[in-house]
C-alpha cells in the first residue's frame, strides 16, 4: 500500500500509540482473534482488561464459580453487590464497556473439544492441575495456543504452549536497522563502509540486508537480501562485488527481519522437564524450586479439597513434605536434575499462598495478556515455556515478626485476599496512608486502580490526591483503564478520581488540575506536603520526573516512580536515607529536546533526526511564524528596520513564494505548494551545489563533500510518486487553512491538476552566505533597499483579514500537520541519500511520543504496588527494596537492589552526610541576620561559608569588598532575599532553601542544602 492509500482497518486515532509498537498487520491479526479465558478472579480480570483495551477481536469468558469476598482484593470488575453471582456473568458487562469494538461473551458449560475449535488461544487462570492437563492436551492436539497463569500470594507462574511448529513473523520490537553508505569496494568480498554518524549501527554477523539509492554500483539496488559479515573495524563484507559497476556515492543499507520458528512441549511433558525463563543459574534454580512448590500446592489441594490456611505452619509443613515426594525434574535431554530443594522457600510460599493480591495479578496478568497477543499477532518471541515471578521480599525480614494465623483469618470484607498475606494490622496501616499521585495517564490509571483494590488511604484519616493538568483524548482510551468515550475532553484528574471512587467507595480521592512544577509551589507548598506520606509518579518526561523527585528529596518523602517505552518498562523506589535519590538516565536515553546546529539542519544533514527537525522548523516558519509576523506588522511597518526586518522579509518571501499575492482559490494554494517544493528540493539544492560543487577541494586537499557532509542531489518533481504528492497535498491544505480558504483531499483531482500546471520557477531564492555555511551565523545587511522591498511585499497583505497561525498538533491525524513534516523530511532525506523514516517513526520522533500499550503500563504499576507494601510496612533495610525492569518483547524480567546513598565527608569535619541530609537552622526571635547565620554555621557545623545562594541569586561572597559585605551582613535573612530577588516568602512557607560553598571543599563536594526555618 502507498503512503496515501494505507487502509483504515484500525482506528488509528484510538490505537495511535499502540501502532508504534504493533504494526498495522499485527493489529489486524489481533482484531480478528478469538480468545477463550477461563477463570475470572483477579488474575483473569487483568488478562481480560488488557486484551479488550488492546482490541482483540472477541473474548469469551468462562467461570461458573460464585464471587466471594476474597475475590474483591484483586478483581476490579466485581463489587460487593456481585457476591454469590457467577464471576464470568457478573464481569461480562463491565468488561464489554471497556471497548465497544470487542465482542465479549460468556460460556457457561464445560470446556470441550468442540468448543475449543472456535478459538485461536485458550487461557486458564486459577485452575486445578487436572483441568490444565486435560485442556492443554486438547489444545496441543488441535494446534491452539494454550496458556496457564496463576498467582498464589506473592508468587506467580505462567506457562505457554504454542505448539511444536509456531512461526514468529517479527521476533523483535526494534525497527529494521538502516544506515547510510560511505563507500563500497569492488572485490570478492566487497567491503561496505558506513558513514560516520553520531549513532552506532548494530549490524551483526549473518544479518540479511538490502540496498537502495546507490549511485554507480546500481546492481545492488533492490537485489535479493544478502548476508553480511561484520569486520573488527566496523566495515561490512557484503559478498562478491567484483563484476559490479564502480561505486560513486549515496545509498542506504537496510536490515531484513527474518521470521523464527519455536517448538513448545505439551504441559504434561513440560511439568517434569520445565524450560524456565531466567537470567542466570541461580535464578533458574529458584524458578525450578517455585515450580515444585506449585506442584505441591496442587497436590495439597487435590488431597484436602482446599488450599493451605493462611500462615498455618502445619499446612505449610505438609506442602513441604509433598514437594519432597514429587518425581524429580529432568533436564533438556531427559536426564534427572540433581538439585537440592529449597525447603525454606517452599514453606514461605505455602504460608502466604492463600491470598490474592492486586499488584501480583497486575504484573502476571499483563505478561499473560502480552503472550496472548504474541500468539495471535505472531509478533515478538513467546516465553520458553515457564515464567516464575515472586515478590516474597515484601514479607517481613528475618527476625521480624511474621503474620499470625489469627491476624490473617477472613473478615468478610473486600480486603480478605490481602489480609490473608499481610494480616489485618497491616491493612489498617494501609488505610491511614495519604499518597500523592502525579500523573493520571496510562500508568496513573493503573496505580489508582491498584490503590483502590489495596485500600490505600481508604480509612478516615487517609486519602489519595491525584494531580494532572491534561484532558482526556481519544487516543488515551486504548490504554487508560479509567476513561471511557463519554469522558473525552474532561480533565483526567477529575475523571480518574470519580472512577476510582466507583471501584472503592471508601477511598478518599482528591483531584487537582494544577501541574506540579515551579509555577505552582504556592499550591503544593510546605503544608500540603506535610500531610503526604509518599509520592507515586507516573510521568512521561525526564524534566517532570526530576522536579517531582527533587520535591520528594526536599520534603523527605518516599518516591515510587514508573515509566514505559513500548513493551519495556521500569519501576523504581526511592526511600529517604535508605536508597539513593532519583538520577538522570545514562547519556543517550534522555534525548528530549535535542537540538542541532542551524547550519547542519539547513545544508549538511546526516541523519533522519536532522531531516525531521528541519521539516519541523519548516512547518513553524511557513504556517505559524509567517502568519504571526504578518498579523503583527501590517499596521507597524516603520518599526521593522530597527527590529526584525531581515527575518520578516525572509518569512514573507517564502510564504508568498511564486504567487506574489495572497491566494484566492484552492488552485492558488496548489501552485504555491508546488513552487515551494521546487524551491526546497530542486532549486535550493542546485544553488547550494553552485557554491560547493560535488568535486570541490579544500585548501588542505580534502574533498569538501566528505565525512558527514553528504553531497546532495536535486529532485525532479513527479506527481506519480506518493511522497511528492503527499507534500503538495499537505502543504496546499495547510496554506489554505492559514488563509481561511477551503482545502481538498481529492488526490486524483490533485494529480490531474499538477499534470496540467507548469513547474514554477521561484523568483527569489534565499541567499546562501559562506558565513552561514561556516557556522559564523552572520546575517545579510538590511538597508533601505531591503526595507523598501519589505514595504512592497507587506502591501499585498494590507486591509486583508488576519491570517490563522497554525500550531503544530502531533495527535490530530486529519489536519495534515504530521503529513507535511513526514513528507518534507522524507524528501530532504532523498536529497542527501539518508535512509528516511516512515510516518509512524516521524510522528514519534517529532512529537516526542512515547509508545505506550496497556500490558506494559499494567505490569509496571503492579511492580510499584509491590514496593508500596514495603514502604508502608515500616522501616526496611536497603536489601528489602527492588528496582525493576522488564521487556515483554524480549522476555527480560530483572529486579535488583537499589544503590545506597553516597556518604560524603570533608576533612577536618567530624560529621558525614548524604543527599538526604540538610543543615537545619531553627527559626529565631528576632530573626537572624546574615552575620549571625554565618556564625551559627561555623559554630554548629564547622563551616566557613565562601558563598551563599538562593536559587541562582548570590546573597553573599567572601570575595566582596568589606563595604559590600558589611551592607549584606547586617540584613535579616528574609530581607536580604527580598532585596536581591524581589521575592517574599509565600504564605505558609516554612523554610528558605539556601545553597552554600565553604572553605576547604573539594571539587566533588556537594554540601547539604541549608534549610533556614521561618517563624510561622
Amino acid at each position: 500500500m502507498g503512503v496515501l492509500e494505507t487502509a483504515k482497518l484500525v482506528d488509528e486515532q484510538l490505537y495511535s500509540r499502540q501502532l508504534y509498537v504493533l504494526d498495522l498487520p499485527a493489529m489486524q491479526r489481533i482484531q480478528g482473534a478469538k480468545v477463550l479465558l477461563s477463570g475470572l478472579q483477579g488474575l483473569g480480570a487483568e488478562v481480560a482488561k488488557n486484551l479488550v483495551l488492546m482490541g482483540v477481536g472477541s473474548l469469551t469468558l468462562h467461570d461458573p464459580h460464585p464471587t466471594c469476598w476474597s475475590d474483591l482484593a484483586a478483581q476490579f470488575f466485581l463489587s460487593e453487590k456481585d457476591l454469590k453471582k457467577s464471576r464470568a456473568e457478573a464481569s461480562q458487562e463491565p468488561v464489554a464497556k471497556l471497548n465497544g469494538a470487542v465482542q465479549v461473551c460468556v460460556h457457561t458449560g464445560d470446556i470441550t473439544e468442540e468448543l475449543l475449535l472456535d478459538f485461536q488461544v485458550v487461557v486458564l487462570t486459577a485452575s486445578k492441575l487436572e483441568e490444565q492437563l486435560e485442556v492443554g492436551a486438547l489444545c496441543h492436539k488441535l494446534k491452539i495456543c494454550f496458556l496457564v497463569a496463576d498467582t498464589r500470594g506473592l508468587v506467580g507462574q505462567l506457562f505457554c504452549d504454542f505448539g511444536e511448529d509456531f512461526t514468529v513473523q517479527d521476533p523483535t520490537e526494534s525497527e529494521p536497522l538502516t544506515a547510510a553508505i560511505q563507500h563500497i569496494s569492488q572485490g570478492s568480498p566487497g567491503i561496505l563502509t558506513l558513514r560516520k554518524e553520531a549513532d552506532v549501527h548494530y549490524f551483526r554477523d549473518g544479518d540479511l540486508v538490502t540496498f537502495s539509492g546507490i549511485e554507480g554500483m546500481v546492481e545492488l539496488n533492490g537485489c535479493d537480501p544478502r548476508p553480511i559479515h561484520v569486520q573488527e573495524d566496523g566495515t561490512l563484507e557484503i559478498g562478491n562485488t567484483a563484476i559490479f559497476s564502480p561505486y560513486l556515492r549515496g545509498g542506504a543499507i537496510t536490515e531484513v527481519k527474518r521470521s523464527k520458528t519455536v517448538s513448545h512441549k505439551p504441559l504434561d511433558v513440560a511439568l517434569l522437564q520445565p524450560h524456565v525463563v531466567a537470567q542466570g543459574s541461580e535464578e533458574a534454580h529458584r524458578a525450578r524450586c517455585l515450580h515444585q512448590a506449585f506442584r505441591a500446592l496442587h497436590e495439597f489441594q487435590s488431597l484436602n479439597g482446599r488450599l493451605p490456611q493462611p500462615w498455618d505452619p502445619a499446612d505449610a509443613e505438609k506442602v513441604v513434605g509433598l514437594a519432597r515426594s514429587l518425581e524429580p525434574l529432568k533436564g533438556t535431554e531427559g536426564e534427572p536434575l540433581e538439585e537440592l530443594l529449597d525447603e525454606d522457600l517452599v514453606q514461605t510460599v505455602a504460608l502466604s499462598s492463600a491470598g490474592g493480591l492486586s499488584p501480583m495479578a497486575a504484573m502476571l496478568g499483563a505478561v499473560a495478556a502480552q503472550e496472548v497477543l504474541k500468539a495471535v499477532s505472531r509478533k515478538f518471541m513467546p516465553l520458553d515455556q515457564w515464567l516464575y515471578f515472586d515478590a516474597l521480599d515484601c514479607l517481613p525480614e528475618d527476625g521480624e515478626p511474621l503474620p499470625t494465623p489469627e491476624d490473617c483469618v477472613p473478615r468478610h470484607c473486600r480486603y480478605d485476599g490481602q489480609i490473608a498475606v499481610f494480616g489485618a494490622g497491616f491493612q489498617e496501616k494501609l488505610s491511614r496512608q495519604h499518597y500523592l499521585l502525579v500523573g493520571a495517564g496510562a500508568i496513573g490509571c493503573e496505580l489508582l486502580k491498584g490503590f483502590a483494590l489495596m485500600g490505600l488511604g481508604a480509612g478516615d484519616s487517609g486519602g489519595v490526591t491525584v494531580a494532572d493538568m491534561d484532558h482526556i483524548e481519544r487516543s488515551n482510551l486504548s490504554r487508560q483503564f479509567l476513561f471511557r468515550t463519554q469522558d473525552i475532553g474532561r480533565p483526567k484528574a477529575e475523571v480518574a478520581a470519580e472512577a476510582t471512587r466507583r471501584l472503592n467507595s471508601h477511598l478518599q480521592v482528591t483531584p487537582l488540575t494544577h501541574p506540579l512544577d515551579p509555577t505552582t509551589e504556592h499550591i503544593y507548598e510546605d503544608n500540603f506536603f506535610s500531610h503526604v506520606d509518599g509520592v507515586a509518579a507516573a510521568l512521561d518526561s525526564f524534566q517532570a520526573r526530576h522536579y517531582v523527585a527533587a520535591r520528594c528529596t526536599h520534603y523527605l518523602k518516599p518516591l515510587l516512580e514508573a515509566g514505559t517505552q513500548g513493551t519495556s518498562g521500569h519501576a523504581y523506589v526511592f526511600v529517604p536515607h535508605v536508597t539513593d535519590v532519583y538520577r538522570a538516565p545514562p547519556s543517550g536515553l534522555a534525548a528530549e529536546g535535542a537540538t542541532y546546529p542551524v547550519c547542519t539542519l539547513r545544508h549538511f544533514p546526516s541523519s533522519v533526526e536532522h531531516t525531521l527537525q528541519w521539516a519541523r522548523d519548516e512547518f513553524e516558519g511557513l504556517f505559524r511564524l509567517s502568519a504571526e509576523t504578518i498579523n503583527r506588522h501590517q499596521e507597524a511597518l516603520t518599526s521593522l528596520a530597527e527590529t526584525d526586518g531581515p527575518q520578516v522579509l525572509t518569512l514573507l518571501e517564502e510564504v508568498l513564494g511564486v504567487l506574489r499575492q495572497r491566494p484566492q482559490t484552492w488552485q492558488d494554494c496548489v501552485v504555491w505548494a508546488l513552487g515551494h517544493w521546487q524551491r526546497r528540493f530542486h532549486y535550493g539544492i542546485r544553488q547550494l551545489l553552485s557554491h560547493f560543487p560535488p568535486d570541490k577541494v579544500l585548501e588542505d586537499g580534502t574533498l569538501f563533500w566528505s565525512g558527514r557532509k553528504q553531497c546532495p542531489k536535486p529532485l525532479e518533481f513527479d506527481a506519480s510518486q506518493d511522497t511528492h504528492l503527499l507534500y503538495v497535498l499537505a502543504a496546499a491544505n495547510l496554506y489554505a487553512q492559514m488563509h481561511g480558504l477551503p482545502g481538498s483531499r481529492d488526490q486524483t483531482a490533485l494529480r490531474e491538476l499538477l499534470e496540467s500546471l507548469p513547474l514554477p520557477v521561484p523568483q527569489a531564492l534565499a541567499p546562501i552566505s559562506r558565513s552561514d555555511l561556516e557556522l559564523a551565523g552572520a546575517s545579510a545587511e538590511f538597508g533601505p533597499e531591503q526595507l523598501k522591498k519589505l514595504h512592497q511585499v507587506l502591501k499585498v497583505w494590507n486591509r486583508s483579514p488576519p491570517l490563522e497561525p497554525l500550531k503544530f498538533e502531533k495527535d490530530n491525524d486529519s489536519n495534515f500537520h504530521v503529513d507535511f513534516v513526514a513528507a518534507a523530511a522524507s524528501l530532504r532525506a532523498q536529497n542527501y541519500g539518508i535512509p528516511p523514516a516512515n510516518r509512524s517513526q516521524s510522528k514519534r520522533i517529532v512529537g516526542q511520543i512515547i509508545p505506550a500499550i496497556a500490558t506494559t503500563t499494567a505490569a509496571v504499576a503492579g511492580l510499584v504496588g509491590l514496593e508500596l507494601y514495603k514502604v508502608v510496612g515500616g522501616p526496611r533495610p536497603l536489601r528489602a527494596f527492588r528496582h525493576s525492569y522488564l521487556h515483554l518483547a524480549e522476555n527480560r524480567f530483572e529486579r535488583w537492589e537499589p544503590c545506597a546513598p553516597t556518604v560524603q565527608k570533608l576533612h577536618p569535619l567530624t560529621w558525614t552526610w548524604t543527599c538526604w541530609n540538610r543543615l537545619e537552622v531553627p527559626a529565631g526571635q528576632p530573626e537572624k541576620t546574615l552575620e549571625l547565620l554565618l556564625a551559627y554555621l561555623e559554630e554548629q557545623f564547622g563551616l566557613r561559608v565562601k558563598m551563599l545562594l538562593f536559587g541562582k541569586a548570590l546573597l553573599y561572597s567572601a570575595r566582596w569588598s568589606p563595604e559590600k559585605q558589611a551592607q549584606r551582613l547586617a540584613l535579616r535573612v528574609t530581607e536580604l532575599v527580598r532585596q536581591v530577588t524581589g521575592r517574599k516568602p509565600q504564605p505558609g512557607q516554612r523554610v528558605l532553601v539556601l545553597e552554600l560553598s565553604c572553605e576547604g571543599e573539594e571539587e566533588d563536594t556537594t554540601f547539604p542544602p541549608l534549610h533556614y526555618q521561618l517563624a510561622v
